[in-house]
């Protein structure tokens, strides 16, 4: 133990890949457990010192791996059916399980779904033909039924995902039975012989897959590798955590994060809250269980936006962006404060509601060029919004939304046309405060932009600036003391390192209490400039903490190269590096100075994804540097968490220049300020 403690305490270099990714000597359809073996020996080779994978529980159908149907199980995609023991004794199963890999290995990115019901299929037939000896492992004395009593959580995964099959894969708020169960009524579903056959199908799976894991991990820590997980701080509200343990969850409102210049609406997740005080109260036990079970596997691990421990940005349900969102936890605005600074309930209707002009709502429509409406059809639409979305104020040429309509998927439901539609919901979102309980505001996100504040005079501004400042300083003291409490009782349950995302609209708090607490934060060169200054100059490496991850890329970012081909300041950033003659187009030579460079930050941890490390070689560049990224944010679509090596490990592992090229970076030295 003291020595694995004292690898978490060394600068190292680590490289981040998606196990799906892998392409072992197997050739599989999709990277499975035990490539991890043979990709432990590679990065060793490379001297790299860390691995980090990207989440690696059961999300089912959607290839997303932060889109968690639990925080438990793992996901069946990265079983090796063919090494467990009831496929080993079989020729027919292993044929099968190798015709799967023949019909997708090949392929330049994996077709998720396909291969993930073509190995489903394959466990349930090698299940069913050995169902008789299956179940007498279940037995007190079987191996399968030792492992079920030491790990409880698999009875009401097996219970959900049995439910959910039987179900046609339907969220559990979908089902005609058992949306509403206590934890004695999912024990008793796991106890009905009715339902055995198919919950141990659950059961036998995961321990297939933790048997595979768990030699895997062996694998890398025996190579003197440390091996991180990523844990997404937020649960799906369709899984089994949410369905089985709803108390501890807030389901009254969506998780997500605040507009950005890349999103101007802000994400809206769809996942629910945490409800603290609920899991306060058992001392967060489903935290600490959801710990004890990733370190089994992991010295490291990856808190997934690690702000919301402070505070979550919090949409309502009735919309689909987040750009009417607030925090949560926050000290409220009140009437009373507004009273206080000389606004009557005419004025604080005013910067609370939208106010609507019928010229506004005529020219949008007149405005339209795109599809053009025409008078009789201007005429049309907008006596339905008059008579169905607005109401007029005493008289004037003044209308608000009627109390009907709570969001924006009240104005979709409509079915208006897109120019109506465009402007309800532009319209809906401009505001200065947001009255979300009886007295209760929230400044909006772009409050500062809304027509009601562009009417308030200078003295007006200056008092709700002051008030908007006080009620900020009250809210850090709360996020800080509900951050600090959580993530001290996460570092002190386990032996992992923490390594927390802190990417985002950073309150001041957080970086102070992951200091504090010794908890890495992370530092995206690209993203990691002075903000606030003029010149927004990029931070020298050696001003990067030690307590600190640094890596030039991330999974929902571009690589390097299609950053610096297509998004980069050339000019700038060559500047910043001390190469101002980089060329314009990415090679081996440009990969090597700004990855070399990444290297020399002070940060305790320097990781690079796998693409990034592999562009150090002319070997391994496609044509298309879009085409190597892993996810696009934002995007639906069958490309986004496919990505695969452009070749087998052990190919890879025959590029001398490579390894040699990734073997240098171990050796970059932390860089020091000159004096």
């Amino acid at each position: 133990m003291a020595e694995k403690s004292k690898e978490k305490k060394s600068r190292l270099i680590g490289i981040v890949v998606p196990v799906g990714a892998l392409r072992g000597n197997n050739q599989t359809a999709a990277g499975e457990f035990p490539d991890l073996c043979e990709f432990a020996l590679l990065c060793k080779k490379m001297k790299i010192g860390l691995i980090q994978l990207l989440p690696v529980n059961d999300t089912g159908y959607d290839s997303s791996p932060y889109s968690s149907l639990t925080a438990f199980a793992l996901h069946p995609l990265y079983l090796r059916i063919s090494d467990i023991p009831e496929t080993a004794a079989s020729k027919e199963f292993k044929d099968k399980a190798e015709a799967i890999n023949n019909e997708y290995s090949r392929q330049t990115r994996f077709p998720y779904q396909e291969v993930l019901r073509a190995k489903m299929d394959l466990l349930r037939e090698i299940y069913l033909a050995n169902f008789s000896e299956i179940e007498k492992k279940a037995g007190p004395q079987g191996s399968l039924g030792k492992w079920i009593t030491e790990n409880p959580w698999v009875k009401p995964y097996s219970v959900y995902r049995s439910l959910k099959t039987a179900n046609r894969e339907k969220s559990w708020k979908e089902w005609k039975e058992y949306r509403e169960v206590t934890s004695e009524e999912i024990i008793s579903l796991w106890d009905d012989p009715k339902n055995k056959k198919e919950n141990l199908f659950w059961a036998w799976v995961q321990e297939a897959l933790d048997i595979q894991f768990s030699a895997a991990a062996k694998a890398v820590a025996d190579a003197g590798i440390i091996l991180k997980g990523d844990l997404p701080i937020l649960m799906n509200d369709d899984s089994c955590d949410v369905w089985a343990h709803r108390q501890i969850f807030d389901q009254e409102f969506s998780a997500g994060a605040p507009p950005d210049m890349y999103s101007p609406e802000g994400q809206n997740w769809g996942f629910p809250l945490y409800n603290w005080e609920a899991q306060e109260k058992d001392n967060f036990a489903w935290w600490k269980q959801r710990l004890s079970t990733a370190e089994k596997y992991y010295q490291a691990y990856r808190i997934d936006h690690v702000l919301g421990f402070f505070r979550i940005w919090s949409s309502s349900l009735n919309d689909n962006s987040a750009v009417l969102g607030r925090y949560i936890p926050y000290t409220p605005i009140t009437g009373s404060d507004f009273k206080k600074i000389g606004f009557d309930n005419g004025r604080i209707r005013w910067i609370s509601q939208p106010h609507i002009t019928t010229n506004e709502l005529m020219d949008a429509l007149r405005s339209n060029r795109n599809d053009p409406i025409g008078e009789d059809g201007i005429a049309e639409i907008s006596k339905k919004i008059f008579s169905k979305v607005l109401e007029q104020i005493d008289g004037e040429d003044l209308w608000l939304f009627k109390k009907k309509i709570k969001g924006e998927k009240d104005i979709d439901a409509l079915n208006l046309h897109p120019a109506a539609r465009q402007f309800l919901t532009s319209a809906w979102h401009n505001r200065t405060f947001i009255e979300y309980r009886k007295r209760k505001f929230f400044p909006a996100w772009y409050y500062s932009k809304s027509k009601a504040y562009s009417t308030l005079s200078w003295d007006e501004k200056n008092k709700l600036e002051e008030l908007l400042k006080k009620r900020l300083r009250k809210s850090e003291k709360i996020w800080e003391a509900q951050g600090r409490k959580i993530l001290s009782l996460l570092a002190q349950s386990s032996s992992m390192l923490p390594c927390a995302e802190d990417l985002g609209a950073v309150p001041h708090c957080v970086p102070k209490t992951l200091a504090k607490l010794k908890i890495l934060g992370l530092r995206v060169v690209r993203w990691n400039r002075y903000w606030e200054r003029e010149d927004k100059n990029y931070v020298p490496f050696e001003e990067y903490p030690e307590l600190s991850v640094c890596t030039p890329a991330v999974h929902d970012s571009t690589t390097v190269r299609d950053w610096w081909e297509n998004e980069a300041d050339q000019e700038k950033f060559a500047g910043f590096l001390g190469f101002p003659s980089l060329p314009k187009v990415y090679n081996p030579g440009t990969a090597k100075i700004i990855l070399g460079k990444t290297a020399s930050a002070k940060s305790r941890f320097r990781v690079f994804q796998i693409q990034d490390l592999l562009h150090l070689s002319s070997k391994w560049y496609r044509d298309d540097p879009a085409s190597e990224r892993i996810n696009a944010p934002g995007t639906v679509n069958d490309f986004n968490w496919t990505y695969r090596l452009p070749a087998s490990i052990a190919e890879i592992a025959k590029d001398k220049d490579l390894i040699k090229a990734v073997e240098e970076l171990s050796k970059v030295k932390a860089a020091k300020k000159i004096r």
